[in-house]
């Protein structure tokens, strides 16, 4: 039985039926991509694994994201590599309004087409996209009824004001470290000061000098 439960844990999967009395709700992961120093992104917002971004662009820590967690690759990427993988790990994707307008700038009106793509706004009352639904209500409470429903992971792809705010709620915490200092700009959360201890599962590095570092809830 135990063998069963894990298997349907790594697959991904919402709910553990096998076990009497309890019900597995699916996991809240928050992946993104952080500085030595602790930011996402630079002080005006704007995309810094683009371009002209300070981001590692190359090396194995990609091949790693490739294998290992297809589904938080881009539309246009997939589309400029001619490779359109099935869900693996996620099917449903939660990020903030300024992290959605990153890819509205660049013309992405959905990045993640292939997955379930919820944006939180007070302020914006349409997507562009059909694909993409703009939800106004408590972030908290919407994660959670979507962590009851079935299916694989839940990614919380940013940003730092949303992740804050369902810091309670993350059971997942990987964090691409990358070899930069930035000095300033938008840090991993944004909110008030309330110390919440993680446990460190796992550590990847890569020859890119990118650390892969996996935390999970206490």
């Amino acid at each position: 039985m135990r063998q069963a439960i894990a298997a349907a844990v790594i697959a991904g999967s919402a709910r553990v039926h096998d076990v009497p009395g309890k019900v597995r709700l699916r996991q809240l992961t928050y992946f993104v991509a952080a500085t030595i120093d602790g930011f996402i992104a630079g002080p005006d917002g704007s995309d810094p694994s683009g371009p002209d971004g300070f981001f590692v662009a190359e090396g194995g820590h990609m091949e790693a994201i490739f294998a290992d967690y297809p589904d938080i690759i881009p539309a246009p990427v997939r589309t400029a590599l001619n490779t359109h993988p099935a869900n693996k790990v996620f099917d449903t994707v939660v990020e903030g309004r300024g992290s959605y307008e990153v890819g509205l700038r660049a013309g992405v009106t959905n990045a993640y087409p292939h997955l379930r793509h919820y944006v939180f706004s007070r302020t914006m009352t349409q997507a562009p996209d059909p694909g993409v639904e703009i939800v106004s209500t408590d972030p908290v409470e919407t994660v959670r009824e979507l962590k009851r429903e079935d299916g694989k992971r839940i990614w919380l792809c940013g940003g730092a004001r949303l992740a804050a705010t369902l810091r309670p709620e993350i059971d997942e915490l990987i964090v691409k470290l990358h070899p930069v200092v930035a000095g300033a700009g938008i840090p991993l959360f944004d909110g008030e000061f309330s110390p919440r201890r993680f446990t460190l599962s796992e550590t990847q590095r890569y020859d890119s000098g990118v650390l892969h570092l996996t935390y999970r809830k206490r």
